[in-house]
């Protein structure tokens, strides 16, 4: 074929001519005199590994005396730079990682190092969320590192919700009571007594009153059972099944609750067999489908990497295959497309559809706002085209458009916003002089209902909508749907590019809740299953947020969809009906199946993660 290859065809490939080293052959063949190691196999080792066999060369008397002349002054140096690493908890990383390759929280983890070892004083450090991506195994090292650049002599001012630092912090400032506009005000000051003392302070309810676990009683499991899975409905059984625990102390474990709602009564299993893409070692590991699944693991265990580049590429492009008839046709033939990172997968026939939720922006202009995006916009329009007065002028539905049509403010083009360039400065965006940020021309405005213009409807907040459009069921029900994940403060009209990551990523969890409904109606029948991954969906999110989001991950499993979660956050842990724990710590230590078993089993079992789920399922 003589088509130029799709993007997501092409693949990197390691150089042949330098073997990944980045090195030419001159520079490889330079070896250290007494290990006759090359610069290569040094970079190639974790910063854990190269900081022991720097400290192996201070000891040993394997050097020469002009060696010991040169190294005499480096190697503590590179030492301490090393252990600085340590300290913020990336002793797995490797010294050639590359930079676009680390996560966000290792990046900035490495900056902190970075700062450790330059012995400042007298500097102010702005740390947003130090602790995203970090495992609570090593959120009292990343801790212990800025008490120590503290010590020095530095103010740190750290922007958190998580509960140690917040617990450990010398002074606390608790910005709200809400969001949007109904936050911006100084609600607390001073010790964690004096916020849990704040009548106003959610950070203080959470802190006095910590979430207890379950919300809801746990889904029942039933055992995994590999021809089961493949050929007839499994049999139902009441205990989960981990590694090395004998059935009856996991019976014992589950609560006596019924579940609320018994999904379906042949669980389905996602099966990935011989995983082996960066650190995992070669994993067989089962998903259980219509449950809320759990991916933990200490930092760079290989979460991500088993449950986004593995399990998420695989089951997405053999679903795809199947969306055309010529897929369906070869899949029947027994031509599937090829795996990625694994060796073999079973259980995606169950799967009507793959989805990421992640937390990029819904839109990137001010035309976008959660209405259009969530997609009862639409509705509202088609109701202000059947008012008297819209019939009387003969306005259809597009007269109501700010994106296209004779409705929308000409001035502004129905952004409601001017930019105005400013000569060796930013761009500044102000309200429309013609329609006042209203985005609509008068006439378009002049029409009512119930005493509202379109313009006040787009500048109404989710609360206050949900009340104004009760009557009707098919805008009240997204509007409420938002109320409910905590969004109630935003105007349905918000411009996409001013919402944060939180919010963009629940807008997006709400048009799938939103989809549920409609599909039932539609069909008359239930919505395709749905397989939704998310990593780490609590990045930005207070803890009252996160009681949120969790109730939405229930609704959409209640609903009869999967929903896999990497997460650190123990209170989305502890919900989880089913958890897979990898470690047992990062980098090549890592990549292991350490636990696979419902939250209490994982404590018992005294991994890692389960150590410290121990204190939250107490609670």
């Amino acid at each position: 074929s003589f088509a130029e290859p799709e993007i997501e065809d092409l693949i990197e490939h390691v150089c042949p001519h330098c073997e990944g080293t980045r090195l030419n052959p001159t520079a490889r063949h330079v070896k250290f005199t007494t290990h006759q190691l090359p610069i290569t196999d040094i970079a190639s080792m974790s910063v854990t590994d190269v900081r022991k066999w720097v400290q192996s060369l201070a000891k040993a008397n394997e050097l020469t005396q002009r060696e010991k002349d040169i190294a005499r002054d480096l190697l503590p140096e590179i030492e301490s730079r090393l252990e600085f690493l340590e300290e913020v908890g990336l002793g797995y990383l490797t010294l050639d990682r590359g930079a676009p390759t680390l996560s966000g929280g290792e990046a900035q983890r490495i900056r902190l190092a970075a700062q450790l070892g330059s012995n400042l004083q007298g500097v102010c450090y702005v740390l947003d969320e130090p602790t995203i991506g970090l495992h609570a195994r090593d959120n009292q090292i990343l801790l212990n590192a800025l008490k120590k650049l503290g010590d020095k002599g530095n103010t740190l001012v750290v922007v958190e919700h998580d509960e140690d630092t917040i617990r450990r912090a010398d002074h606390i400032i608790d910005i709200g009571p809400s969001a949007g506009k109904r936050g911006g005000r100084l609600v607390a000051q001073g010790s964690v007594k004096d916020i849990t003392d704040a009548a106003d302070s959610q950070t203080g309810k959470y802190l006095l009153h910590a979430m207890k676990h379950p919300l809801q009683a746990r889904r029942l499991m039933p055992a995994f059972d590999a021809v089961a899975n493949a050929a007839k409905p499994e049999k139902k059984v009441e205990a989960p099944v981990a590694k090395k625990v004998s059935k009856k102390s996991q019976a014992a474990q589950m609560p006596a609750q019924a579940p609320v709602q018994e999904v379906s009564t042949d669980l389905k299993w996602l099966e990935l067999k011989g995983a082996n893409l960066h650190n995992l070692q070669n994993v067989n590991v089962q998903f259980p489908l219509q449950r809320l699944v759990a991916v933990t693991g200490v930092s760079g265990s290989g979460k991500s990497t088993l449950a986004r580049d593995v399990l998420l590429a695989n089951v997405h492009s053999h679903v795809s295959q199947r969306s055309t008839k010529a897929g369906r046709d070869e899949q029947a033939a027994g031509k599937f497309p090829a795996l990625t990172g694994c060796s073999e997968l079973k259980g995606f026939e169950a799967v009507d559809r793959v989805l990421e939720v992640d937390q990029t922006p819904i839109g990137k202009t001010p035309r976008s706002c959660p209405a259009t995006y969530i997609g009862f916009w639409d509705t509202i329009r088609k109701l202000f085209a059947e008012t008297l007065e819209a019939k009387a002028r003969g306005y259809l539905a597009g007269r109501f458009s700010f994106n296209t049509g004779e409705g929308r403010c000409h001035t502004c083009e129905g952004q409601g916003l001017r930019t105005i360039e400013m000569s060796f400065l930013p761009d500044v965006k102000v309200p429309c002089e013609a329609c006042h940020g209203a985005r609509f021309n008068p006439e378009t405005l002049a029409v009512t209902w119930r005493g509202k213009s379109i313009g006040d409807v787009l500048k109404m907040e989710v609360d206050e909508a949900v009340t104004f459009f009760e009557t009707m069921q098919s805008i009240a029900h997204p509007l409420q749907l938002l109320k409910d994940v905590g969004l109630g403060y935003l105007t349905l009209g918000q411009p996409s590019p001013t919402l944060s990551g939180g919010e963009a990523q629940r807008i997006k969890l709400v048009t799938e809740l939103t989809k549920v409904r409609d599909e039932v109606g539609k069909r008359g029948n239930k919505a395709p299953h749905t397989l939704y991954v998310l990593d780490e969906p609590t990045v930005g999110l207070h803890m009252a947020d996160v009681d949120k989001l969790i109730h939405v991950l229930h609704r959409l499993v209640n609903a009869g969809h999967s929903v896999l979660v990497i997460e650190h956050d123990l209170d989305v842990i502890a919900e989880a009906d089913w958890v897979i724990d990898l470690g047992p710590d990062g980098g090549k230590a890592g990549g292991k199946v350490v636990a696979s078993a419902s939250p209490e089993e994982v404590v018992r079992l005294g991994t890692h993660t389960g150590k410290a789920l121990k204190a939250v399922l107490a609670r």
